[in-house]
């Protein structure tokens, strides 16, 4: 491996990276994504042709590894894609590019100047001291303020939602974003909003947990079965009082299925039953209606077989009786 020196022996030759990159990109990378932009900083600074099989011999990588790792470093805009291979970027030129692209981005003092009042600016402001240790990233800035206008969120409302992915160790960018639109879909834009969407979600996480433990799923649901309990509770508005009588219901099937559940709820809903009182009478009128249509069968059945005998012996005995007149 051949390297060519610059300015300083290699002995006391420095990589530096800049203090974006700690706070914009580093939470976004894996480990190997990581070890690889490393060394790839230390290769930028030499003229050096390397091959994805050397990397991977250098940094006991497999192949795959690498290949994977230098997509993922080149969709987050650390590396650029040439002709003749790659470009380590210059984070801070990109950085303060974006931070001074009209319409595009804003800086912290932008975003502070232009927010809507100063309760605004102080939500920023303890987002970066408690969750950034005073020094978020300056894109942040430009992102919280496009929360703030795409789903109207008040203050608390940001704040909880940034404490939110901190708590699940997930203060990344995509993951931030997944939340506030989530949120946003489910019309989140006050405390009182997010409290009552909080006291909904707990209660699904219940009856998930007490159907799945009903059903003897000790390994979790299915993704398409948490749908189905989904619609029931939200768009049907039923609670456990109503599912746990569609799952007594399991017991006459050798194999119940979401399925079947889901279409005895379905009907239930359909025919705009809301109490469980409701929904055991239409049951018990079911049930009678079938007891009755079997007993009707039941007995007409009878009364046909005893028809029929009486038939035949009539026949029996007008055959015998002309037999002997023609004898």
């Amino acid at each position: 491996m051949k390297l060519e020196r610059k300015d300083r022996p290699l002995l006391f030759s420095e990589t530096i990276l800049p203090d974006i990159f700690f706070a914009e990109y580093l939470p976004e990378l894996s480990g190997d994504c990581l070890k690889l932009y490393l060394y790839m900083n230390f290769l930028s600074k030499y003229n050096k042709t390397v091959k994805i099989n050397d990397l991977s011999k250098k940094l006991s990588l497999p192949v795959k590894a690498i290949s994977e790792s230098v997509d993922v470093l080149e969709k987050e805009g650390l590396i650029l894609k040439k002709t003749s291979g790659y470009i380590v970027v210059n984070l801070q030129e990109v950085t303060l590019n974006k931070l001074y692209s009209p319409n595009l981005t804003a800086s912290e003092d932008k975003v502070k100047s232009t927010a809507k009042n100063k309760s605004r600016a102080k939500a920023i402001d303890h987002i970066n001291n408690m969750y950034f240790q005073g020094i978020m990233s300056p894109s942040w800035y430009n992102d919280i303020d496009i929360w703030f206008n795409k789903y109207n969120f008040d203050e608390q409302v940001m704040i909880a939602l940034f404490d939110y992915c901190f708590n699940r160790s997930a203060l990344h960018k995509n993951y931030v974003q997944t939340v506030a639109e989530a949120w946003g879909n489910n019309k989140i834009k006050t405390w009182s909003d997010l409290d009552l969407y909080y006291q909904k979600q707990e209660k699904l996480t219940s009856i998930k947990k007490t159907i799945a433990k009903k059903l003897g799923k000790y390994n979790g649901l299915t993704q398409y079965e948490e749908a189905y309990i989904e619609k029931w509770v939200f768009d049907y508005g039923y609670d456990m009082n109503v599912i746990e009588i569609a799952l007594k219901r399991t017991t006459f099937k050798q194999a119940p299925s979401f399925e079947y559940l889901n279409n005895l709820i379905s009907d239930w809903h359909d025919r705009k039953f809301t109490k469980p009182e409701e929904i055991l009478v239409f049951i018990e009128q079911r049930r009678k209606q079938i007891k009755s249509a079997n007993e009707l069968k039941k007995s007409t059945s009878k009364s046909s077989y005893s028809q029929r005998n009486y038939d035949d012996l009539d026949f029996l005995y007008a055959n015998n009786t002309n037999t002997k007149k023609e004898a």
